[in-house]
């Protein structure tokens, strides 16, 4: 394994740290790495073209009082994949916070977890007008660029996909910022977004089409703040949300930001014209929830299909807390037993305007992802994440087949945690499960960490190929696959390292 140093982010946290989000799994790396030649345990598939892309929240400097894991600074790794050999990078995103924290050498703002008057700073980005746009969150593919977003709607940034050099905020970026989770459409090359906040309407929602430009933005109107965090869309149309966990409006009006699920509204899901006025929208009502990831959406005759991950407890009251109690008060709204989060159908009748839905597993999975040729489409096969108990950690991995209700598992095993799973077509792919899945995983035992390549139709059988990181990195969320033809300049060199700037072993 040939291994260069690009650089070391200046770093305050304590050597010896025992937060449960910034230790163990969650350890955070300050060291920015490109590594070539990586070791191999079985083989890389000679049909496997494209970068999978994964962000995480990586802490450089402690908390001013209480840290939250949504708080880390984001950090992006790549793992390319290109002739049967692979290469890695990882990078911090250059947003406006990182470059300040780091040339004050600490942090300046408050956490999610935190009241703003304890922070040197207060001129925060984001839903909450004080937070630091950490752009931790999401991460996919547009216009050629990779871009990374944060949950609380701050800056897109665009990096370099190969090499991870940020190349600048977007420049189309609304006023309100774009929340995690924007969607690519691979048939038209768009990218759908929304972004929400404390000021009416709450909502609103863009299109950028596939040269970069904004080409529709509207407001949307809800009855008051909320906390959507995903959205969906279909051939024709946008699917948004307004679910009912959001702030507490009497501790909201004294500046108190504490979210609270209120059993007695309804969800709505909202479905809009792609291109139309905000007004358009219509809004069906289902069950109290709250979704925070959907998996896909698609057009059924008179129907929008929706899938997504139904809370049956959005306050994560209900799961298996191990330690220290203080654990299960802060952060039992990130473990997937607490919530009890399970693959659902929601059914759209445009021509009732009904809704009718069903639950489609009893399994407790979460994180789902999908071929994105068939995205906004009919499909068939969601992939997802099962969870450790009581912690904000996955465990292992299970192809969820909608049409039989069939399940295949793979568990990583004690002590290893993947991130979410991304799925590759291969090249020249005709079938939707003619896939590669593609994770990072977390190895606290062997203090190492893997890139596993599953395939898709034989996930029980385990990876076909596991890569050697020069690092074991830090448990991590969201990814993306982008493939080889949708990279500028992937193709202009023999070699997968030349083609990212690194030396040839």
């Amino acid at each position: 394994m040939d291994i260069e140093i690009l650089g070391r982010a200046l770093s305050t946290l304590p050597a010896d740290d025992d937060h449960p989000y910034r230790s163990g799994p969650w350890r955070p790396q300050t060291v920015e790495r490109a590594a070539t030649d990586l070791e191999v345990v079985g083989e890389v598939p000679a049909d496997l073209d494209g970068v999978y892309l994964r962000n995480t929240e990586n802490p450089v400097h402690p908390a001013l009082a209480t840290y939250h894991p949504f708080d880390g600074d984001g950090m992006v790794h790549v793992v390319g994949f290109r002739d049967g050999k692979a290469f890695y990078r990882n990078r911090f995103v250059r947003t406006d916070g990182f470059l300040a924290e780091q040339e004050a050498g600490g942090p300046l703002w408050a956490g999610i977890a935190e009241r703003p008057e304890s922070a040197p700073r207060h001129d925060g980005w984001g839903a909450r007008g004080r937070m630091k746009d950490a752009s931790s969150t999401d991460v996919v593919v547009h216009a050629g660029a990779a871009l990374t977003t944060f949950y609380q709607c701050g800056e897109p940034y665009r990096l370099d996909p190969l090499t991870l050099d940020t190349l600048g905020k977007s420049p189309w970026s609304p006023e309100h910022g774009v929340s995690a989770h924007p969607k690519v459409d691979e048939a038209t090359g768009e990218l759908l977004f929304f972004n929400y906040g404390k000021d009416e309407p709450h909502l609103r929602y863009g299109v950028v089409d596939a040269a970069n430009q904004l080409t529709h933005y509207t407001d949307v109107a809800l009855p008051g703040p909320r906390l959507p965090h995903d959205m969906a869309f279909t051939e024709n149309y946008a699917i948004l949300n307004d679910c009912p966990l959001f702030w507490e409006p009497d501790l909201l009006a004294k500046g108190v930001h504490a979210a609270r699920f209120h059993p007695e509204l309804p969800l709505r899901l909202g479905v809009l014209p792609r291109k139309a006025a905000g007004d358009r929208i219509r809004w069906f009502e289902a069950d109290p929830t709250f979704v925070l990831h959907f998996v896909n959406a698609y057009e059924d005759g008179d129907e929008i299909v929706v899938d997504g991950f139904f809370q049956s407890d959005p306050e994560g009251r209900g799961g298996t807390f191990p330690g220290d109690p203080a654990h299960a008060k802060l952060f039992r709204m990130l473990s997937l037993d607490g919530m009890r989060t399970r693959l659902h159908r929601w059914r759209l009748n445009l021509a009732t305007g009904q809704a009718t839905e069903e639950r489609l597993t009893d399994s407790i999975t979460e994180f789902g992802m999908v071929n994105s040729h068939y995205a906004g489409r009919p499909y068939r096969y969601a992939y997802a994440s099962t969870g450790e108990p009581g912690w904000f950690l996955f465990d292992g991995l299970v192809r969820h087949d909608l049409h039989t209700g069939g399940e295949e598992r793979y568990r990583y095993g004690p002590g290893v945690f993947g991130s979410e799973t991304a799925v590759a077509p291969r090249v020249g792919s005709r079938a939707e499960d003619d896939a590669y899945l593609i994770t990072i995983t977390t190895d606290v035992n062997a203090d190492r960490s893997e890139c596993l390549v599953f395939d898709s139709a034989r996930v029980g059988d385990g990876p076909v190929a596991r890569i050697r990181l020069p690092e074991r990195v830090s448990s991590g969320t969201h990814s993306t696959w982008a493939a080889g033809d949708r990279l500028p300049g992937w193709r202009t060199a023999d070699d997968p390292a030349t083609a990212v700037g690194l030396p040839t072993p």
